[in-house]
């Protein structure tokens, strides 16, 4: 399992193939070819069916019967015409991969891009993307992260409706455009993640279960039954999803993956199934001599995580931190519905600068319960940070962005305590010049019953927020054109925002204390009646300390940690090169920091 996929159909020579399928109640599985051969399976153990040197070439379409009815394979690596589909063969072994020395980044490096392949470019291809990279490498990002890429309904969709886990959507370019892409990025110098879906399959075109139980009754998520990672014949479907995270790192090298959402993956089995996925892939980093890692999204604010095996943990790598995008979002655009009304004070947003969690045990009064677990002991590079990212605007009724509700000065202001905190940061594409087409949810279903309930269910799911009724609809392709970047026309704004950026960017990698990601060597303290904060970090005897005035006036104040000797100001985010008026921060001998209306001063001391 580790060297090698063993589900589905794999090349064994040009000409040559084996074929293992998960059909546990089947009576008989066959392989039906295009062009009318049949190779009827053989039953091994565990519910699996295999055969061997099966006469197949590359590009062959083909199914599989099952008890006398046809599907795609359920292991495809290739739906060239949709889910519905017959498969096609691809040899996942004859890309001539350039990167053989490449490791891949460290977490602590990485600084990651946000993207969604159908929206990011003009072309809505893994090549539209690989057309860009000179793009990210002048911003200064260390990784791209492309949203699920797995096979979905339609031509158009954010990807979490997938449910072919193994193919990779062929209006996107296919597998080979995708191992492409991936080579192109580490001749770069740009790391690849991936977002991947393992708690639930999409509504349409979803095979799967026609195989076996794929599904248990035990369990609920908030897309119906949960993923049987725990019941009757679980095993098999462990063994598929264990090979799906292999094969992205492995066959396609990709540097890491982000798991969706998986406070909703229920599996009470005496291991559970992230933490053998993560022990998979530690034992595929010895074997290869790379640095594959997992970042997780929960929202339970739970470090079981994320702790390591030997404290009981699943060994997760990282983790998404809604928190501190909600901190820094309900304190500067007043929103204080839905889970907003447990945000909104200077204080919240310097917790999290501190300790990532807000909720790490006291009473939350959103979820009339106490919440959350306390992060002592983790690193910063345990948690992903961001102030957009694709739920976070794509879940906004409008899919409105930070750019058209703020201030130009105070979205620098957000930059920075994100690109100079601790945790990793992670960029929504276009953000980075204030991008303000929105980007919305789309959709393309070929059920109109299933269309319906997605337009349901987006105007309920708004309706803590706003006004639901003028939802833009899902289904319409103005949707999803109007969610496309806009790279024709940058205002001089934009370019500033894009090189205030690209200079926070660059400090991170360059100033000691903003690579010190240990725990004790970061800080964050509020000014006394304003919302205003102090953010220190620390390496050796060289210290960096952060003001972040939110107040729409100047504002002056006694500074915690800041005094005049040896103290160099690096920045200001309302110097005139960033697009400011050109008033800065000043420090006088008394630690009386006076600091721009929405600004941002960062000063270096030793």
């Amino acid at each position: 399992m580790i060297n090698k996929r063993t589900l589905g159909l794999n090349f064994t020579s040009p000409s040559e193939a084996n074929i293992r399928v998960w059909a546990p109640t089947a009576g008989k599985v066959s392989l039906e070819l295009e062009q009318g051969a049949i190779f009827n399976l053989l039953e091994a153990s565990m519910g699996f069916w295999e055969l061997t040197n099966i006469r197949v070439n590359e590009g062959d379409l083909y199914r599989i019967i099952v008890d006398g009815k046809a599907f795609p394979d359920p292991a495809s690596l290739l739906q060239p015409e949709g889910v519905h589909k017959q498969s096609q063969a691809f040899n996942l072994n004859k890309f001539p991969w350039c990167d053989d020395n490449w490791k891949g980044p460290t977490t602590e490096e990485l600084i990651i891009y946000e993207l969604h392949t159908g929206t990011f470019s003009s072309e809505g291809t893994f090549d539209g993307i690989t057309g860009k990279l000179d793009y990210q490498k002048e911003l200064g990002i260390t990784a791209i992260e492309l949203m699920p890429v797995a096979q979905f309904p339609g031509n158009r969709n954010w990807g979490y409706d997938g449910v072919y886990p193994f193919a990779v959507h062929n209006t996107y370019g296919g597998p080979e455009r995708l191992q492409n892409l991936v080579d192109s990025c580490h001749k770069k110098g740009l790391a690849v993640i991936l977002d991947v879906v393992y708690n639930h399959l999409g509504p349409e075109g979803n095979y799967l279960p026609a195989f076996g139980p794929v599904f248990t009754g035990k369990y609920t998520t908030p897309w119906g039954m949960a993923i049987n990672f725990d019941d009757e014949w679980c095993d098999g479907i462990r063994t598929l999803f264990i090979e799906n995270v292999l094969m992205w790192l492995r066959d396609f090298h990709i540097d890491g993956l982000r798991l969706d959402a998986v406070h909703a993956i229920k599996d009470f089995s005496a291991k559970h199934i992230l933490r053998e996925m993560k022990e998979k892939v530690e034992e595929l980093n010895f074997a290869t001599s790379k640095n594959h890692f997992l970042i997780c999204e929960s929202d339970l604010n739970d470090i079981g995580y994320i702790s390591p095996f030997n404290q009981g943990g699943y060994g997760m790598d990282a983790t998404w931190c809604d928190e501190f995008h909600h901190s820094l979002h309900a304190l500067t655009t007043g929103e204080n519905k839905g889970y907003y009304s447990d945000f909104g004070k200077i204080t919240h947003l310097a917790k999290s600068l501190e300790n990532a969690f807000v909720y790490d045990g006291q009473w939350s009064e959103h979820r009339k319960r106490k919440f959350g677990t306390k992060t002592s002991g983790l690193a910063g590079n345990n948690f992903v940070v961001f102030t957009q990212n694709h739920d976070q605007v794509g879940n906004r009724m409008s899919g409105d962005r930070l750019s058209t509700m703020l201030d130009f000065e105070l979205l620098k202001v957000i930059a920075g305590t994100m690109l100079l905190s601790p945790f990793i940061p992670l960029i929504f594409m276009g953000e980075e010049y204030a991008e303000t087409n929105p980007f919305l949810y789309f959709i393309d279903h070929g059920d109109e019953e299933l269309i319906r309930l997605v337009r349901e269910g987006r105007k309920k799911e708004f309706e803590a927020f706003m006004n639901s009724e003028n939802a833009p609809d899902p289904d319409d392709i103005k949707t999803f054109n109007d969610s496309k970047l806009n790279w024709e026309h940058r205002s001089s704004n934009q370019k500033h925002i894009f090189d205030f950026y690209k200079e926070l960017i660059q400090l991170r990698k360059t100033i000691a204390p903003l690579k010190n990601r240990e725990r004790k060597s970061y800080s964050a303290k509020t000014a006394a009646n304003k919302n205003i904060i102090e953010f220190e970090r620390i390496n050796n005897d060289q210290r960096l300390i952060a003001v972040l005035n939110f107040e729409p006036e100047q504002s002056t104040f006694t500074s915690t940690f800041l005094n005049t000797k040896n103290a160099q100001l690096l920045l200001c985010s309302s110097d005139k090169k960033w697009g400011g008026n050109g008033t800065t921060a000043s420090l006088n001998l008394a630690s009386e920091v006076t600091i721009p209306p929405s600004s941002l001063a960062v000063w270096l001391t030793s």
